[in-house]
């Protein structure tokens, strides 16, 4: 055991290496280290805010590394619900503020995100065709039971794989290099993903809205082209692409709704999607003033699947 002497010369060598470490003459307080400096925090939160999730979901429901700077993880943040962005048959976007004070040495920080939100199947006016799911695996064998028997909670166990589906999409082909948002988290229903934004505050615009000049018009299609191949290197169609489901962000695209991506080889009708992805596309640009032929993008894009 260390004597009162030992301890006393410890002290004191501290007090001779102070100077040295921080330019400071006055000698420190041993118990300075122990002091806890606390800052208090507004917990009262308005009808359209809740505290951030992010912690509360499973490791695995959070966004792929690196992750944006942009991402907010403390889990002192706010999350605010700023209105709709998109009312849709079987889904609903919401603009969404992730924000956390300045605590300490720490700065404000904040984010938009897009809250999709999927209805369960009694409150969608739309059903996806079973097609789009052929090849894919339930969760678990209880999820599988209830979904057949139509159930409460099979009818939430189907509107949260759909959730879980796009997020799936999502973090596979970030990862991959493919033009899409950043998926943030899933939680049950609800997908939280980066908010494409218009450069001015608002949503950026549909592909279907725009009308580029010719050679912006060359620019998104060789990015589309691009995003289409990374999709096919790892063997799947988008399966639903159009003008639609694209988004035009100044002179970048970002491709958008994945739940129902297709695996191009396992699904039986992969190969009929991929060439509608194809059709849908070639026909928007050529009658844009560029010509696209639907076949030779998709033997380009068969010759990254083989």
């Amino acid at each position: 055991m260390s004597s009162e002497y030992e301890l006393s010369d410890a002290y004191s060598a501290l007090d001779s290496r102070w100077a040295d470490f921080t330019g400071d003459e006055s000698q420190p307080d041993p118990a300075d280290a122990y002091t806890f400096q606390f800052h208090s925090i507004d917990e009262e939160l308005g009808p359209d805010q809740r505290w951030t999730t992010w912690l509360d979901v499973e490791r695995g429901s959070r966004g792929p590394e690196p992750r944006p700077s942009w991402v907010v993880t403390e889990q002192a943040a706010i999350d605010t619900e700023l209105g709709v962005l998109k009312t849709g048959k079987e889904a609903d976007v919401f603009l969404l503020e992730r924000a956390v004070e300045a605590i300490g040495d720490n700065p404000a920080k904040s984010s938009l995100l897009a809250a999709k939100r999927y209805r369960t199947e009694e409150h969608r006016s739309f059903h996806r065709s079973t097609a789009y799911v052929e090849g894919r695996r339930t969760r678990n064998s209880r999820d599988s039971r209830a979904m057949a028997k139509k159930t409460a909670h099979g009818r939430s166990v189907a509107a949260g794989q759909w959730a879980y589906a796009e997020w799936d999409a999502l973090n596979r082909l970030w990862k991959a290099g493919v033009p899409v948002p950043y998926p943030v988290q899933v939680d049950g229903t609800e997908l939280l993903m980066e908010f494409i934004d218009d450069g001015e505050g608002g949503a950026a615009p549909r592909l279907a809205q725009v009308r580029p000049p010719k050679e912006l018009l060359g620019q998104y299609f060789e990015q589309l082209r691009g995003g289409m191949r990374e999709l096919a290197r790892v063997g799947l169609a988008h399966g639903d692409l159009s003008p639609y489901n694209v988004l035009a962000q100044g002179e970048r695209i970002v491709m958008i709704d994945l739940p129902q991506v297709v695996d191009i080889v396992g699904n039986p009708k992969g190969m009929d999607f991929l060439m509608r992805d194809c059709h849908n596309m070639a026909t928007w640009f050529t009658n844009r003033g560029l010509e696209v032929d639907e076949q030779e993008l998709f033997a380009d894009l068969l010759s990254m699947v083989f």
